[in-house]
C-alpha cells in the first residue's frame, strides 16, 4: 500500500500544492519551534544545549505521536477515502510542487532580465544569505543548489521515513528538519541551542542523503546525461561542504547537470564544469521531479517486498 500511497502523495502534491499555513502540519511544527525557542535560557551555553536537545526529544514525540494520531483516526474510513487522506497527509511532508515552483519563478525572472527580482525571490523562497550582491550565474548556481540539497531533506528523506515507520516515521524526520532549518544557525542566539536539532537532523540524513546522490546519478543517466561524470565529481566533492550531507546531492546534482556550483570562499562541486545558467535551472527542476517518482517506486517497492517476505 505505500507504494501506491507514496505515489499518489506525489500526485496530489503536484495537482493541488501546499494548503494555508493554517492547515499545515510543518507551518504548526514551525509555530511550536518559534515558540520554545521564546522561552529558551540565554547566556549559559550549557543550559542552552540541554533545552535544545529537550526541544529536539519532546517535539519529536509530539510530532510522532500526532502522525500516529492521524493514522489512528483514518483507519476509520472506508478503504479509498482512507488511502486518499493518508496520501493528503503524506503530502504535506513533501515540498516538490514548492521546491519547483520557487526555482520556476526565478528561472523566469532571470529569463526576463530582472536580476533584483531574481535576487529577492531566491533570497524570501530558498536561501538565509545576503543575495544582493550575487550575479546572473550565482543566483543560479544558488537555486540549483538549494533545489537539489531539498530533494534529499523534503523529499527523499521524508518519504524515507515513512517507508519505515508510517506516518509517524515522516513527522519525527520532518520536525527534526525544521528544527535545524529554525535553530541551526552559529550565531550568537543559536550557537549553542541549535547544536543538537543541528546533529540530529545530520543524523537522520545520512541515509537519505545518499540515497539521493545516486538516485540523480540513475536518473541523470535515464534523461541522457553522463553517469560516470557525475559518479566522478560525486566522490570527489562529496565532502567539501560544512555539512556531512548536503554535499552529497548537491555535488551528483552538479555532475549530473554538467555544471560547477560555488559558493565563493567556502566550495566548488564539480569545478571545471561550466557555470550554470538560468536554464540549468529547469534542468535542475526535472531532475528533482523525476528522483522524486523513482524514490517513490524505489521505497514502496521495498515495503511491499517485505511485507510479502512477513506473510
Amino acid at each position: 500500500m505505500r507504494l501506491i500511497l507514496e505515489l499518489l502523495a506525489l500526485l496530489i502534491d503536484n495537482l493541488f500544492g501546499d494548503p494555508p499555513n493554517a492547515y499545515h502540519p510543518v507551518a504548526w511544527m514551525g509555530s511550536v519551534i518559534s515558540k520554545m525557542q521564546t522561552r529558551a535560557p540565554k547566556n549559559d551555553p550549557q543550559k542552552e544545549l540541554a533545552y535544545g536537545g529537550l526541544i529536539v526529544l519532546g517535539g519529536g514525540v509530539l510530532a510522532a505521536g500526532a502522525g500516529w494520531l492521524f493514522t489512528q483516526v483514518i483507519r476509520f474510513l472506508p478503504r479509498p477515502l482512507r488511502w486518499l487522506a493518508e496520501a493528503s497527509i503524506l503530502k504535506m511532508m513533501l515540498s516538490v510542487g514548492g521546491l519547483s515552483r520557487a526555482a520556476t519563478e526565478i528561472q523566469n525572472a532571470l529569463d526576463a532580465k530582472n536580476l533584483p527580482e531574481a535576487r529577492r525571490l531566491t533570497s524570501w523562497h530558498l536561501v538565509s544569505r545576503d543575495t544582493s550582491e550575487l550575479t546572473e550565474s550565482q543566483v543560479a548556481a544558488a537555486t540549483i543548489e538549494s533545489v537539489t540539497e531539498n530533494t534529499s531533506d523534503s523529499i527523499v528523506a521524508p518519504l524515507f521515513y515513512y517507508t519505515l515507520l508510517g506516518l509517524p516515521g515522516a513527522f519525527l524526520y520532518r520536525f527534526a528538519n525544521t528544527s535545524d532549518a529554525m535553530l541551526g544557525y552559529r550565531d550568537k542566539k543559536r550557537e549553542w541551542l541549535g547544536k543538537i536539532p543541528a546533529r540530529w537532523d545530520d543524523f537522520l540524513n545520512l541515509i537519505p542523503a545518499r540515497i539521493t546522490a545516486l538516485l540523480f546519478i540513475f536518473v541523470g543517466w535515464l534523461q541522457g546525461n553522463d553517469a560516470k561524470r557525475a559518479a566522478n565529481i560525486w566522490w570527489r566533492d562529496r565532502n567539501k561542504t560544512e555539512s556531512p550531507n548536503a554535499g552529497h546531492p548537491m555535488s551528483a546534482g552538479a555532475g549530473a547537470l554538467g555544471i560547477e556550483l560555488e559558493k565563493v570562499d567556502l566550495y566548488k562541486l564539480g569545478e571545471g564544469q561550466p557555470a550554470p545558467q538560468a536554464k540549468d535551472i529547469e534542468g535542475s527542476v526535472h531532475l528533482m521531479q523525476a528522483t522524486a517518482f523513482i524514490a517513490a517506486l524505489l521505497f514502496g517497492t521495498f515495503s511491499l517486498l517485505r511485507r510479502k517476505k512477513r506473510a
